[in-house]
């Protein structure tokens, strides 16, 4: 009668004992690597020792254990085949018809603070992903299980006897994908180069969504591991679940207001700030934010780098009490119980968020676009790296309440749909006019300038790269405003300087353009 073997090597031992015994009463022999033998021991349950199949010790501190000629031909020889079934004997392979197998921890090794290189490298298995390897690719005669999730659902296939080379096959694709994730961790870890020859992205499902950008799309959210993103810390405290465009819309809220060391709050619409407003607290940086386009503010995501307070939770209420609209979503660090009260009053289906303590920058420090076939990769600006750059390119000077001003909205516009044109006030913390994702600057400036209305008056430009021609500085003087900044650069320039001299505003130029695509 030929004997049935399953082979145990897990680091993560959760459920192991269980398992093993489902395994012995569908009639596998155990076999067993030294650490989860020793766990199996205590549970008095039976297995062979590795080393019985190998013929050899476990060496090396560990680092061999299972590598092995009669190892990897159990897992591998080809049971359909005459010949392999004849080598086997001559070679006396034992055959092993499932592989439970989980690795090293090198996600959490490296995710400690301080870890060294050594200590790292010796999270790197070896063993664990040539069994997996092996037992995935032959999996019309081997199972491969590496999840401890899967146990109750094998065992319940083990003890009905039945279990189809498409189910087997299912294991082998996670198991590869499981082997994917974990050496691009390794990759990422020990790769000191920006953009290497050869890039995979480790991603682990987190989240499936309500539905995608709209409600006939199915989509899933999915975080990269070891990376500790603010927005992954998500948290529902009231209200709807997430469909894709209102993550991409909550993103684009901590993009934005991440920028900013005071109280900011900024409505999105569409991936993009139509308000934004900044103060000593958060009922009035919320406040502003929702004065900066109460129009476009309708149906909204609020997204705040300080937490909502009761009071703030009023200016919503308020907001929709004066028949203005409500908003979607409400994305906080945190929320008090009397704020959370007040926001479910207004609106029982408005998703509350909070997402804890958020990063002064992105993680991982570089943006991703999908293209047909692809994607592109990129490094994340900063908009503050050209403050100390900055040049005054007209005979008006500007005093130090517009230089702060300029300040503000140039971090602004950086996280705003290009192209971007928007009006600053001339003294408060809140963009008056947003003009986006136009293909003309002029219709750009144009919406800004109108969007401001009598805000425009004494108020600062900002245009998110050069002014190409004159036409825009023309339409800003004639709206009032009086300072300008912009990247400069162009061909064109002096007639932009010209214009601005011409009308006595003030033109900065900071030598950055600051798309936002």
């Amino acid at each position: 009668m030929i004997k049935h073997y399953a082979l145990l090597s897990v680091f993560d031992k959760t459920g192991i004992e269980d398992f093993s015994m489902k395994l012995i009463a569908a009639g596998y022999t155990i076999i067993s690597t030294g650490g989860t033998g020793k766990r199996l021991t205590q549970s008095h349950i039976p297995f062979v020792p590795i080393e019985q199949i190998t013929g050899n010790p476990e060496s090396f501190d560990g680092r061999m254990k299972t590598i092995s000629f009669q190892v990897e031909s159990g897992i591998l020889f080809d049971r359909a085949k005459r010949t392999h079934q004849k080598e086997a004997k001559r070679f006396h392979i034992v055959p092993i018809d499932v592989v439970v197998c989980n690795l090293y921890p090198f996600e959490q090794t490296v995710a400690k603070r301080g870890v060294t290189l050594p200590h790292a490298i010796e999270n790197i298995d070896v063993g664990g992903p040539t069994m997996i390897r092996a037992g995935a690719k032959n999996f019309r005669f081997v199972l491969v299980v590496v999840d401890p999730a899967d146990y109750a659902k094998v065992s319940e296939m083990l003890q009905k006897k039945h279990m189809d080379v498409d189910q087997r096959q299912e294991f082998a694709a996670k198991a590869f994908s499981h082997l994917s994730l974990y050496d691009a961790q390794v990759a990422r870890f020990l790769n000191k180069e920006t953009f290497p020859g050869e890039l995979t992205i480790p991603l682990r499902k987190h989240k499936t969504l309500r539905y995608g950008d709209n409600p006939d799309q199915s989509a899933v959210w999915y975080v990269e591991p070891g990376v500790d993103a603010t927005i992954s810390h998500l948290e529902l405290r009231a209200g709807r679940n997430l469909s894709a465009t209102n993550m991409t819309d909550i993103d684009a809220g901590i993009k934005s207001v991440r920028l900013f060391g005071t109280p900011a709050a900024v409505v999105i619409k569409h991936n993009s700030p139509c308000g934004i407003g900044l103060g000593n607290t958060a009922h009035r940086a919320l406040s502003l934010a929702l004065a900066s386009d109460s129009e476009s503010a309708f149906g909204g995501v609020v997204v705040m780098n300080v937490p909502m307070t009761a009071r703030a939770a009023g200016v919503l209420a308020d907001f929709k009490d004066e028949g203005r609209g409500m908003m979607d979503i409400v994305a906080v660090p945190d929320i008090t119980g009397e704020a959370l009260a007040v926001l479910t009053r207004v609106r029982k289906s408005t998703g509350v968020y909070v997402f804890g303590n958020m990063t002064a920058h992105s993680p991982n420090k570089r943006l991703v676009r999908w293209v047909d076939g692809g994607m592109i990769i990129q490094n994340e600006n900063n908009p503050e790296e050209s403050f100390k750059t900055w040049k005054v390119v007209t005979e008006v000077k500007p005093t130090k309440r517009q230089l702060s001003q300029m300040k503000i909205i140039w971090k602004a516009i950086a996280r705003i749909r290009s192209n971007t044109v928007a009006v600053m006030d001339s003294t408060l913390p809140i963009v008056r006019g947003i003009g986006a994702g136009q293909t003309s600057r002029v219709l750009s400036t144009k919406i800004a300038l109108e969007r401001a209305g009598k805000y425009a008056r004494g108020g600062i430009l900002a245009s998110d790269s050069f002014f190409p021609f004159d036409d825009s500085v023309s339409l800003a003087a004639k709206a009032g405003i009086v300072a300008i900044v912009q990247q400069g650069g162009s061909v064109r320039d002096q007639a932009s300087i010209d214009a601005a001299n011409a009308s006595g505003i003030t033109m900065v130029f900071t030598g950055q353009r600051v798309f936002w695509h």
